[in-house]
């Protein structure tokens, strides 16, 4: 069953994702979710990316995690290439964070160009070392490039989470709603930002990232080797 859903908007794609549950990071997932985002492409419409109410995503899918091996690794490859697909994607990129945002679903807000939360009761983080798990090379360098330095320690090697408003002052979120306002505004953001020159926009994306690029790609040979680029 597809968990995304995808419709346009004038200049946006509103990409929605929900899988009745805890929106995990699954293969998948990252399938539709790279079909979404070549259409978007194609069609040269900026991307607002939103989750399930409550939930925007809860990480990686721990079945696969706990299992180790060549399907753990393909998946966390899969992530860092999808966090770098976002980085560097040539029209604007906005999430609209429904909810609970953990450890990959954190590190996907870190990918974007704008972030709205919604207010609430939610927590926001990369808890990685909380459940047992050695944050991944691709996260560290990811978090060492957008959160703000103060809160680097904190969030990575002492999983610190974070309530929505909070998570403006780490680099998380830039900004926070009401859950009423939340996907209007996302969509209201792509569309300001799609006033930019879009060939200047994606020119300067990929000079301000450009350490942060190619720090992914060298964490990706850290983690699972040189051969894992070409997976």
């Amino acid at each position: 069953m597809s968990v995304i859903s995808s419709q346009q908007q004038d200049r946006v794609q509103v990409i929605q994702w929900d899988d009745g549950k805890a929106n995990a990071v699954s293969q998948p997932l990252l399938d539709e979710l790279h079909e979404a985002l070549d259409q978007a492409q194609q069609d040269k419409k900026a991307v607002v990316l939103v989750g399930r109410p409550g939930r925007f995503s809860a990480g990686f899918d721990l079945n696969v995690m706990g299992q180790g091996g060549d399907a753990m690794a393909r998946l966390v490859v899969g992530g860092a290439k999808l966090a770098s697909r976002l980085l560097a994607f040539p029209m604007p990129v906005v999430v609209a964070c429904s909810g609970h945002a953990l450890a990959m679903g954190g590190l996907l807000l870190l990918s974007a160009d704008h972030r709205v939360g919604v207010s609430g009761e939610f927590k926001i983080g990369l808890n990685e070392v909380a459940i047992g798990l050695t944050m991944p090379w691709f996260g560290v360098e990811l978090a060492r490039g957008r959160l703000h330095p103060a809160h680097f320690n904190r969030a990575v090697n002492n999983a610190e989470m974070y309530t929505p408003d909070t998570s403006v002052a780490a680099g998380f979120l830039d900004q926070v709603v009401a859950a009423e306002h939340l996907l209007n505004t996302a969509v209201v953001k792509a569309e300001a930002l799609m006033q930019l020159n879009m060939e200047a926009h994606h020119g300067t994306k990929l000079r301000v990232r450009e350490d942060l690029l190619g720090a992914l790609q060298t964490a990706i040979s850290k983690d699972f080797g040189a051969a894992a680029l070409e997976w």
